[in-house]
C-alpha cells in the first residue's frame, strides 16, 4: 500500500533503526526487543486497505470503525489491548476566512503507534522530524509520539487562534468605522466570522477532557514520566480554549454594538424625515387653505396677497429649518 502508508519506521532506545519492509516482520522484531516499537503513517485509507493492519496490530474493532468513518469528536478510548485517540487539527484560509478541520486518529500498543489522517491539514511528516531529533524524548516509546502529534495539533491551534484576533481587530475597526457601502454587509461578516469560531470550538474544546486524561489520570501505555509532557499540552489547549471563548465573546459584543449603531442611524433617519414632513405640512396647510372655494377669504383679492402667502410659507419653512437643524435633527 504505498500510497496509504506514508512512513513506516522502527524506533529503538529513541532512535530510528534499520527494520524488515513488511510491517507485520518489523512488528514481531520490536515486540522481541523489548525497548523497540513500530510507527506506521497512513493517509485515508480505504476499509480493505486498513483491514490488513488492523489485523495484524489487534485493533478494536469498535475503533476501527471510527478511524474510517473519519467524522469523530475529539475523544480518548481505552480498549484491552490498545489505546485509541481522536484529534482534529484545524486550517483557518485567511483569504477566504474559513475554518476547516481534519482529523487524526492515534492507536497506541504495547510495541506500535498506528496514525490514520483524513483531510489536508496536519501532515505528520515534520512532527516525525522534530520527534527523531530528540531521543530523549522518543524514549519514552509511543506515548511520546502521541505527545508530539497532539503537541503539534495543539500549538496548531494558537497559531490559528493568533490568525483569527487578527480578523476580528480589522472586522471591530469596520463596525465602528462610519457607515460606509458594506456597512449593510456588517452584520453577515459577523455571523460567518462566529461560524468559524464555533468549527474551531468544536475541534479544541472536546480535547481538553482526554488531555486531562492523559496528564493527570491512570492511562495505559502512559507512564508517569510520560505525563509531564501531557501536562504541557493540556496548558496549551486550556490557554487556546480560553482564547477563542474571548473570540466569541468579542464577536457578539461586536454584533450588539452594530445593531445599536443601525438602530442609532435608524433613528437618525426617521428624524430626518419627519422634519422634511413637517416643513412640507406648512405651506402644503396654507394651500390647502387657500385652494377653497370662498369669496371672503382673507386677502383674496389684495394685490399683494399672492406673494405675501408665499412669503408666510417660506418663512415658516425656513424657521422649522432652522429650529431643526439647532436640535440635530437635520
Amino acid at each position: 500500500m504505498p500510497g496509504v502508508i506514508v512512513d513506516c519506521a522502527m524506533y529503538r532506545n529513541g532512535r530510528r533503526s534499520a527494520a524488515p519492509e513488511d510491517f507485520s516482520d518489523a512488528l514481531d522484531m520490536a515486540r522481541a526487543a523489548g525497548d523497540a516499537f513500530l510507527w506506521i503513517g497512513m493517509h485515508e485509507p480505504t476499509e480493505e486497505e486498513f483491514e490488513h493492519v488492523s489485523r495484524e496490530f489487534g485493533l478494536h474493532r469498535l475503533a476501527v470503525e471510527d478511524a474510517l468513518t473519519a467524522h469523530q469528536r475529539p475523544k480518548l478510548e481505552v480498549y484491552e489491548d490498545s489505546l485509541f485517540v481522536v484529534l482534529k487539527p484545524v486550517l483557518y484560509d485567511d483569504d477566504a476566512d474559513t475554518v476547516t478541520a481534519g482529523e487524526l486518529m492515534v492507536f497506541i500498543g504495547d510495541s506500535f503507534v498506528v496514525t490514520v489522517r483524513h483531510g489536508e491539514g496536519a501532515a505528520l511528516a515534520a512532527v516525525r522530524r522534530r520527534l527523531e531529533q530528540e531521543p530523549d524524548v522518543l524514549r519514552h516509546g509511543p506515548a511520546a509520539v502521541l505527545y508530539a502529534v497532539s503537541d503539534a495539533v495543539v500549538d496548531h491551534y494558537m497559531e490559528v487562534a493568533a490568525e483569527l484576533q487578527a480578523d476580528l481587530d480589522e472586522l471591530e475597526a469596520d463596525v465602528f468605522a462610519p457607515a460606509g457601502p458594506d456597512a449593510r454587509h456588517t452584520a453577515a461578516r459577523i455571523y460567518g466570522f462566529k461560524r468559524q469560531v464555533l468549527e474551531f470550538r468544536r475541534a479544541a474544546g472536546p480535547l481538553l477532557q482526554p488531555m486531562d486524561r492523559l496528564a493527570f489520570g491512570s492511562v495505559p501505555f502512559v507512564h508517569g514520566p510520560a505525563q509531564p509532557f501531557f501536562r504541557d499540552v493540556a496548558d496549551h489547549l486550556a490557554k487556546a480554549n480560553e482564547h477563542v471563548e474571548g473570540l466569541d465573546r468579542l464577536l457578539s459584543d461586536a454584533l450588539a454594538a452594530h445593531l445599536a449603531q443601525v438602530g442609532v442611524r435608524q433613528n437618525d433617519d426617521m428624524r430626518r424625515i419627519s422634519a422634511w414632513a413637517a416643513m412640507a405640512a406648512v405651506p402644503t396647510m396654507v394651500a390647502g387653505i387657500y385652494g377653497m372655494n370662498f369669496d371672503t377669504m382673507p386677502e383674496l383679492r389684495h394685490p399683494w396677497g399672492y406673494p405675501a402667502v408665499l412669503a408666510v410659507m417660506a418663512a415658516a419653512c425656513l424657521g422649522l429649518h432652522r429650529l431643526f437643524k439647532t436640535r440635530g435633527w437635520l
